[in-house]
């Protein structure tokens, strides 16, 4: 629930506790800020704060001059309403996690698998389990539909799936459960088109989809991520990094996907290797349990022509998965899909 402005003005210039507003409002978490000028220096402050427990959640600064205030507004306009989301998301399952799990509601399993989904990809048929017995109490309930079609996808990607058939089944399955239900929910939209595309649907149309999500929320972080994943599969790596690249903008503190991969990858389609080894490193290093940045690395490395350092990758990415050579059919460009594969198949001694 949103406050208007009528109520929380009636705060302005007091010395209020905090906790004492979400009381009188009703509101679980507050929004502050302050407006300071110096001569023609203008600094901006904001933090989101937890009325309940007084727990600062974020806190960020934004400096710039009279002249260009209006731009300066739209900026933190821009990267408030970027942050507070995932912000507010990850309080939310921090707060559902201290809960005893035998009184758990559809949103509390909810929350709890969307940490796990977002934290690593070895969790994630367990992320899968939690988001189901959610549906099964709820069998209407979107956000949840959207991420667990998100985990099927997650099990086929990363070679989790016991059952590849059924998952793809499955994972399409809650993706179009999910857009019945989604109405103008960007979120919702936007988890769906994803797994619809991975699944063999129209990749333009799933794309359209995301468009619309950010045509509801143009400052929604994970929209913008989702967006740069289909374009790369569409194969447009550039378009790919800068969506991507503004979603690390809007959101730098809250994971909101497998960003350094997919920039990795984009990279590694492009031809610019030495720019994809780093991020892919970097991949691995956030998530060690995921098989994909491995391969990739170990393609870039194999195309840079850097064989030992590519034996190597592939000598990691067997320590996780024993599917070394995966199935990209994903990616619309045979270009791309040839470049990937050539460079894994010479990475792993296979023949071309």
């Amino acid at each position: 629930m949103r406050i208007s402005s009528d109520s929380t003005f009636t705060y302005k210039g007091q010395a209020v506790d905090v906790k004492q507003i979400g009381r009188e409002l009703g509101v679980r978490y507050v929004l502050e800020g302050s407006v300071r000028k110096a001569s023609n220096q203008v600094r901006i402050t904001g933090q989101l704060i937890d009325a309940l427990t007084g727990t600062h959640l974020w806190a960020d600064r934004f400096d710039g001059s009279l002249e260009d205030v209006f731009e300066l507004q739209d900026k933190v306009a821009s990267s408030v309403a970027g942050v507070i989301e995932p912000a507010l998301q990850a309080a939310e399952t921090a707060r559902s996690a201290g809960r005893p799990t035998n009184d758990l509601t559809a949103y509390d399993l909810y929350l709890r698998a969307y940490a796990m989904v977002l934290s690593s990809a070895a969790r994630a048929p367990e992320a899968l389990r939690l988001m189901e017995q959610a549906i099964a109490r709820d069998p209407r309930y979107g956000p949840a539909l959207g991420w667990a079609a998100i985990c099927c996808v997650r099990l086929l990607v990363d070679s989790l799936s016991k059952d590849q058939e059924a998952d793809r089944r499955k994972g399409a399955d809650f993706a179009r459960r999910a857009l019945e239900v989604a109405g103008d929910d960007p979120g919702i939209l936007a988890n769906a088109a994803l797994p619809l595309a991975y699944f063999g649907e129209d990749i333009g149309a799933m794309i359209a989809l995301v468009d619309r999500a950010l045509a509801l929320n143009p400052n929604y972080a994970r929209g913008w991520h989702l967006s740069g994943i289909l374009r790369r599969w569409l194969g447009q790596p550039d378009i790919a990094i800068a969506h991507v690249e503004n979603s690390l903008r809007l959101s730098p503190r809250a994971r909101v996907g497998t960003s350094f991969i997919t920039i990795g990858a984009a990279y590694l389609d492009s031809r610019r290797f030495d720019q994809a080894v780093p991020k892919l490193l970097l991949a691995i290093q956030e998530d060690p349990s995921s098989p994909q940045p491995y391969r990739l690395l170990a393609a870039c490395y194999a195309h840079m022509g850097r064989l030992d350092d590519a034996r190597d990758a592939v000598a990691r990415l067997r320590a996780v998965t024993s599917v070394v050579i995966p199935d990209v059919g994903y990616l619309r460009s045979t270009e791309h899909r040839e470049l990937f594969l050539s460079g894994l198949r010479l990475a792993a001694g296979e023949a071309t």
